[in-house]
């Protein structure tokens, strides 16, 4: 089982992931509470995670272009 959650949240953004390392808390019960949330807000957060899973790929695209100094 857990290979399988690790498998669907690295193909899933890794939202849930990063969320959880960042705030402390496990990812499994962040990923329990979008699930919860959106049944009881008829799918609202999946707009947040989509608009975080935006957000994480793009800080990780501008740190791959990023150059320093020392690069000319």
């Amino acid at each position: 089982m857990k290979r399988l959650t690790d498998f669907i949240e690295k193909q899933s953004f890794g939202v849930c992931n990063a969320l959880g390392n960042r705030l402390g808390f496990s990812s499994r019960s962040i990923r329990l509470s979008f699930v919860y949330a959106s049944f009881f807000t008829f799918g609202s957060p999946v707009v947040l995670y989509f608009a975080l899973a935006f957000w994480m790929d793009a800080r990780r695209a501008m740190r791959r272009q990023r150059s320093t100094i020392w690069d000319l």
